[in-house]
């Protein structure tokens, strides 16, 4: 298993709490809080844009 160090959750109203987490070989993750086993993973480069992307609002479709 990778050593991850996780974030905080991020909670956002009524939903899903999630994880971010790094780890020494400059790979991201992401999880839901309490499923830390159970991750995504990709470069941190691919989870900055995934996370801007979001933020400009290119996922709100999906709501």
């Amino acid at each position: 298993m990778a050593d991850i160090i996780w974030d905080v959750p991020f909670c956002g109203e009524g939903s899903s709490c999630f994880r971010l987490g790094t780890d020494p070989d400059g790979n991201g993750y992401i999880a839901v809080a309490g499923q830390e086993d159970r991750y995504l993973t990709d470069s941190l480069e691919a989870l900055r844009t995934l996370i801007t992307d979001i933020k400009a609002g290119k996922a709100d479709h999906l709501l």
